[in-house]
């Protein structure tokens, strides 16, 4: 089934709103796409949508074909949509497999303009005959051309066939090169550079224990990519995502807003195949997570579930997903340190393992409190004013308190001078880990508070107890509310 109206109509407004000085011409599409009859069919009158290609290579060449019907014109792969296409690039990966001989797999959207339009191209057509029958002839209408671009999936660039009836040779031409100047100013300002990037971005779950955290689709073939498959939790990217860990979180933010994890870092680089066949470079991040699925919220798919490795063989997912896991499961052995400790949180009796956070509590000679105000691109509490705090790496948490205060503030601390203060354990992270915030005290240090990492905090402000502002971190207020009152413990969220 072609694509709908207002699918077209969705494409067209997105297109217009980079070029809105096309909109006049582009007047009859629009036109067309408000009245009953299908654009995409040969037969719809006065014009109708057709689809191209621009193949572009490693060496920012465009691959054009000669047409015989156009007196031996070298033009990109293009031609009409079939009823079949579910999608207008689904048309345009058609017409370069049938006109050029080259494969949907053996392509790749650009990072640059991803799945977008670049170009739409208004031609009027002249009178012709149709190889469909005797004495048939096809009116004068016009072709709104909508062109999109891919790389190359590989450096070298496949073997180009040919339809002998329809063309006699193929060539790649520079960017330079590219008529009309139009096209060409559109191309050479997308920045283009042939390289295949990853346009999506997955993540890895795992739990330290050995199980893995998979996601079952929707099943919804033809809509959804891996329909009805368990999978990783991921997504393609976006123009306004500025890097492919932007996209993953807001994959993550749209599919599971309640899932927190832990030292998300990027892993490999795998291809995948599309929904409509294209090659798929997808980077994929690896995270740690302790929590219970059965509590989050799910907004896309069906479940979340952890599974071993020697699970995987029973599940309907791709090899080359399995494949990761193994891989991954033999470079990263489960901890034995942590075998014989539940990893699942489920809000009942069991033990779990506790997140441990260190802060610090410090007051100057008027009984203010330290506070510096976090960059708003951080991940936790963006824009928002905390104690200054870390997690414990490998070390006491005494250790980790003055190792942090050098770091983000130039204070020196000794340890001697450290006493707690106040332990906040927070358990409001649905299918999370419980985390014990351990709030010390210190009772001298050397150095005025500076900002050392400017990436994580904006500056340092002494705080009256009775003026906090509005934007503080919850716990944070509950510690020195806490403190205030001469209370060593508080609990948020159970």
């Amino acid at each position: 089934m072609p694509p709908s109206s207002s699918a077209i109509r969705e494409t067209i407004d997105a297109y217009l709103r980079r070029h809105p000085d096309e909109r006049d011409t582009l007047a009859g599409l629009l036109a067309a796409l408000e009245g009953p009859a299908d654009v995409t069919a040969r037969t719809t009158q006065p014009g109708h949508i057709t689809c191209s290609a621009l193949v572009i290579d490693h060496r920012l060449r465009v691959l054009h074909t000669r047409h015989r019907d156009t007196g031996g014109l070298m033009l990109i792969p293009g031609g009409h949509v079939e009823p079949h296409d579910r999608t207008l690039l689904a048309a345009a990966l058609r017409v370069v497999s049938e006109r050029a001989g080259i494969a949907p797999q053996a392509l790749c959207l650009t990072r640059q303009m991803l799945g977008s339009v670049i170009d739409i191209d208004v031609h009027d057509i002249d009178v012709h005959d149709l190889d469909v029958g005797p004495c048939t002839r096809e009116p004068a209408h016009r072709h709104y051309d909508i062109r999109y671009v891919f790389h190359l999936a590989d450096e070298d660039p496949p073997t180009v066939t040919w339809q002998n009836e329809e063309a006699s040779g193929a060539q790649w031409l520079p960017l330079s090169e590219i008529t009309p100047s139009t096209l060409r100013a559109k191309l050479l300002g997308a920045q283009l550079d042939g390289v295949p990037e990853p346009v999506n971005a997955s993540v890895l779950i795992h739990d330290g224990h050995g199980r893995y955290l998979l996601h079952l689709r929707d099943h919804k073939p033809g809509v959804i990519w891996q329909s009805g498959a368990f999978d990783l939790l991921g997504g393609g990217r976006r123009h306004d995502d500025q890097s492919l860990e932007d996209t993953l979180l807001r994959e993550l933010s749209e599919e599971v807003p309640d899932l927190q994890l832990e030292a998300l870092e990027p892993y490999a680089v795998e291809k995948a195949t599309g929904i409509d066949g294209l090659s798929v470079p997808v980077q994929v991040f690896t995270a740690r997570w302790h929590g219970n699925p059965d509590r989050l919220r799910l907004h896309e798919g069906v479940l979340l579930h952890w599974f071993a490795p020697d699970q995987l063989d029973r599940l309907r997912m791709l090899q080359d997903t399995r494949d990761l896991i193994h891989r991954h499961a033999a470079e990263n052995p489960a901890d034995s340190t942590l075998a014989a400790v539940p990893p699942a949180w489920d809000g009942g009796s069991r033990t779990v393992l506790n997140g441990i956070g260190v802060h610090l509590h410090l007051e100057d000679g008027e009984g203010r409190v330290l506070l510096g105000l976090r960059h708003p691109d951080v991940r936790y509490a963006g824009g928002t004013w905390h104690y200054l705090a870390g997690k414990c790496e490998q070390e006491s948490a005494i250790a980790c308190l003055v190792r942090e205060a050098r770091e983000e503030a130039g204070l020196v601390i000794d340890p001697a001078d450290v006493e707690l203060a106040h332990v906040v354990h927070v358990g409001d992270r649905p299918g999370g880990l419980p985390l014990l915030q351990l709030v010390f005290r210190a009772r001298r240090w050397e150095g005025t508070p500076a900002v050392r990492e400017p990436d994580k905090c904006l500056s340092w402000r002494w705080w009256p107890p009775h003026e906090l502002p509005d934007r503080l971190v919850p716990y944070t207020r509950t510690a020195i509310t806490g403190i205030a009152e001469g209370r060593a413990y508080s609990q948020m969220g159970w």
